[in-house]
């Protein structure tokens, strides 16, 4: 799945934000949450220490690009970042190191998946990217504000899909 995003071509149809030598920074396209983002390595590695140490410095350059543009655009509680190393721990692409990073808000617990057999997303995929990008490209011209502490927006209304 992964290897067909390594060559550039329509990262916006392919949902990829941001490109380094070694990785890229995606939208998740099941996402957990919106803003839900992923950063994969280019190069077939199934565990971090499989990696050479530009491939990781690219790695963690995108995932705090990533956490950065979420802490800007969605303003959550919190955040999950994490890998997935192996089937048995949950890798849905085995083979092709991949680091999730999640936003939460406190009190969205997700019980839908398991009770509803329905995932509950608020926002479009399509204008997740656009907002994220958006968000890049201001913070790439200096243009970015850092949310304040008292600026806080929940995620949108939520709706379901399955």
């Amino acid at each position: 799945m992964f290897c067909s995003l390594t060559a550039r071509g329509d990262d916006p149809g392919r949902l990829v934000l941001a490109r380094r030598r070694h990785a890229f920074l995606m939208l998740n396209a099941f996402p957990y949450n919106s803003g839900h983002l992923m950063v994969a390595v280019g190069r077939h590695s199934e565990t971090l220490r499989g990696l050479t140490a530009a491939e990781r410095r690219d790695l963690w350059d995108l995932a705090a690009l990533g956490e950065s543009l979420i802490a800007e655009v969605y303003h959550p509680d919190g955040m999950n970042v994490g890998a997935n190393l192996g089937r048995t721990a949950g890798a849905g692409i085995e083979g092709h190191l991949h680091v999730h990073l999640v936003p939460r808000w406190k009190g969205d617990t997700n019980f839908m998946v398991t009770v509803g057999n329905a995932k509950v997303v608020p926002e479009d995929l399509d204008e997740s990217y656009r907002r994220l990008s958006q968000a890049m490209g201001a913070s790439r011209s200096g243009r970015a504000s850092k949310p304040s502490a008292g600026r806080r927006r929940r995620a949108p209304a939520s709706r379901a899909r399955k």
